[in-house]
C-alpha cells in the first residue's frame, strides 16, 4: 500500500507541475485546437495552410507583444490598432522622400512617440489608461485619414514585400522576426531587472516604489514599447499586401488583448507570460483560419471566436484559482 502511495506522489507532482505552468497549459490548448481543426478539415495541416497561418500571426503577434507589457503593469492600450493605421500611412507617405529605410525609421519613431504620450499622461497625469488610450485611438484613426486624404497608398517598393516573401532558415522572414522578438522579450522579462520591475508594478505598485524601483520610468516605457510594436506591425502589414490603407489595423486592439488574456495574463497586472501570449496568438489565428476553411459565414465568425475566447479565459481562471487554492 505504501509503495503504491509513493509511486502515485511523483505522478501527482508531475501532473500538478504541468497544470500550474501557464506555458504548458497554452501549448496543450494549442495542440488541442490544432487536432480539432485537422479532424474537421483535411486542409488545415497542409504546408500551404500552415504557411498562411504563420503569415497571419505576424501582425497580431507584434501588437500582442507590446500589449503584454502594458497588461503586466495593470494597464491597457486600446490605441494599438489605430496607431498601426496611422504609422502605416506615415511609412507610405515618407518613402518617396526618405527612402524605404528612412520611412521605416520615421514610422517606428512615430509609434514610439505616441506610446510616450500615452505613458506620460497615464503615469504622470494620473489619468486612467482606458481613457487615455481610447482618446489616442480616436486621434490615431482620425490622423490616418487626415494625412492620407482618405486614400490608400500602393506602388510600394518590392524590397518591402520581401519581408513577407523571403525565407530564412526555412521560415518566412516575417515569422522568424516575430519569434526573435518574442525570444528577446522573454529574456528581458525573465532575466533583466526592468522585466522584473514590470511584474512588480503590476503586482503591487506601492511596494515596488518603497523598494526603490523606477516604477514611473518603466510604466512609461511599457507604453512606448506598445506604440513601437504597433508601428512594427504596420510595416509587416504593408509588406504582406504591398498596400497601405487608412483603415489598416482596425480591430487589432481586440485581437491583441484577447491573445494576451487567452495566454494566461491577468488584466489586473502582475501575471502573464510572453510564451503564453505567443500561444494565445496562435490559437486566435488557428481558430479564424479553421472557420474560413469550414466556410463559416463571416457574420457568424465573430460569435464563434468570442464564445471560444470567453470559454478559454473562464477555464484558465478556474484552473488558476484552483491551483492557488
Amino acid at each position: 500500500m505504501s509503495t503504491t502511495v509513493a509511486e502515485a506522489r511523483p505522478r501527482r507532482s508531475i501532473a500538478r507541475w504541468l497544470i500550474t505552468q501557464i506555458e504548458i497549459r497554452m501549448l496543450l490548448l494549442t495542440l488541442v485546437v490544432m487536432a480539432g481543426l485537422s479532424a474537421v478539415s483535411s486542409y488545415f495541416l497542409t504546408a500551404n495552410n500552415l504557411l498562411n497561418a504563420m503569415d497571419q500571426s505576424v501582425v497580431v503577434g507584434m501588437v500582442a507583444l507590446g500589449q503584454t507589457l502594458v497588461i503586466l503593469i495593470g494597464g491597457i492600450d486600446l490605441s494599438v490598432g489605430s496607431l498601426a493605421g496611422v504609422t502605416g500611412m506615415v511609412l507610405g507617405l515618407s518613402i518617396p522622400h526618405l527612402g524605404l529605410y528612412g520611412a521605416m525609421a520615421l514610422a517606428l519613431a512615430s509609434g514610439a512617440f505616441a506610446g510616450l504620450i500615452n505613458g506620460t499622461l497615464i503615469t504622470f497625469g494620473r489619468v486612467a489608461p482606458f481613457v487615455v488610450t481610447l482618446g489616442m485611438m480616436s486621434i490615431g484613426r482620425s490622423m490616418a485619414y487626415v494625412i492620407s486624404g482618405a486614400n490608400s497608398i500602393g506602388d510600394l517598393p518590392p524590397a518591402l514585400g520581401r519581408l513577407s516573401t523571403d525565407v530564412i532558415f526555412g521560415l518566412p522572414v516575417n515569422f522568424a522576426t516575430l519569434l526573435v522578438l518574442y525570444a528577446a522579450t522573454w529574456w528581458f522579462l525573465s532575466r533583466a531587472k526592468g522585466g522584473r520591475t514590470l511584474y512588480a508594478i503590476g503586482s503591487n505598485a506601492e511596494a515596488a516604489r518603497v523598494a526603490g524601483l523606477s516604477i514611473r520610468l518603466w510604466s512609461v516605457l511599457a507604453y512606448v514599447f506598445s506604440g513601437l510594436m504597433s508601428a512594427v506591425a504596420a510595416i509587416f502589414l504593408a509588406s504582406r499586401i504591398l498596400s497601405i490603407d487608412p483603415i489598416g489595423g482596425n480591430g487589432l486592439e481586440l485581437d491583441a488583448i484577447a491573445a494576451v488574456v487567452i495566454g494566461g495574463a491577468s488584466l489586473f497586472g502582475g501575471r502573464g507570460s510572453i510564451i503564453g501570449t505567443l500561444f494565445g496568438v496562435f490559437i486566435m489565428v488557428f481558430i479564424r483560419n479553421g472557420l474560413n476553411l469550414l466556410n463559416v459565414s463571416p457574420y457568424w465568425q465573430g460569435t464563434a471566436i468570442g464564445s471560444i475566447i470567453i470559454a478559454a479565459v473562464l477555464v484558465e481562471r478556474l484552473l488558476s484559482g484552483r491551483m492557488r487554492g
